[in-house]
């Protein structure tokens, strides 16, 4: 799968793009990740990407010239059957692992726009019919780490990527509580034990006692 961020800051993106699982996913051809600075394709001499609201109004609006020029050059459209554009806003539908998994199967291509101060000229979503997407109820002071929680989870969905389709989370038992060696730990005069059924290596038994410390999974993250 094809991922393309639109963003005024890629070197806010790329440490995390460059490191982990989205590295390994890179590496083994899984996904494929490019970023654009829209401000590039500005049309005055300053490269200016935003300007003042029509209206009044506090904070600066990016224009809409960078970034359809922008994505122009992609060739992409939004009418491509493979291919989704999204916009990061804290007005957005609420982005959901179920949205990831969705669109892990059904797109090969995905653009992010990523919004920042007071928001994308609205004629961008409007020419490019795109939408806007936001996960989670709050707001931040850009799109650059939304842009980046949509593509890890959406990774994370691809055949391949984590190994085994066990290891995804929403897909087995998520107990709230999880242990790994030393069995027993010793912490400021205190001892902390493994709880003895989980050394039991009785299955059924072990299950039930996840099953009642389960945590319910979620997928949350960025307004922007």
């Amino acid at each position: 799968m094809k991922f393309t961020i639109l963003t005024l800051f890629p070197e806010a993106i790329e440490p995390y793009l460059n490191s982990s699982m989205l590295w390994k996913a890179q590496k083994d051809k899984k996904i494929k990740v490019s970023l654009i600075n829209f401000r590039k394709f500005a049309l005055d001499k300053h490269k200016r990407a935003d300007d003042r609201p029509f209206g009044g109004g506090p904070g600066m609006v990016l224009k809409a010239e960078p970034i359809l020029r922008a994505i122009a050059k992609l060739k992409t459209q939004s009418a491509k059957p493979k291919v989704k554009i999204l916009i990061t806003s804290p007005r957005g539908k609420q982005f959901t692992n179920e949205l990831a998994n969705k669109w892990a199967k059904k797109y090969k291509e995905l653009v992010v726009i990523a919004g920042h101060y007071e928001g994308i000229d609205a004629r961008v979503k409007k020419i490019l019919k795109a939408e806007e997407i936001s996960v989670g109820p709050y707001t931040l002071t850009g799109g650059e780490l939304p842009a980046l929680v949509i593509v890890d989870a959406i990774t994370r969905q691809i055949s391949g990527v984590l190994g085994k389709e066990e290891s995804l989370e929403e897909k087995r038992v998520a107990s709230g509580e999880v242990y790994t060696r030393p069995e027993l730990l010793k912490f400021k005069g205190k001892s902390y034990k493994v709880p003895k059924v989980l050394l039991s290596g009785h299955h059924k038994k072990i299950e039930f006692w996840r099953s009642k410390n389960i945590s319910g999974y979620r997928v949350t993250g960025n307004g922007n």
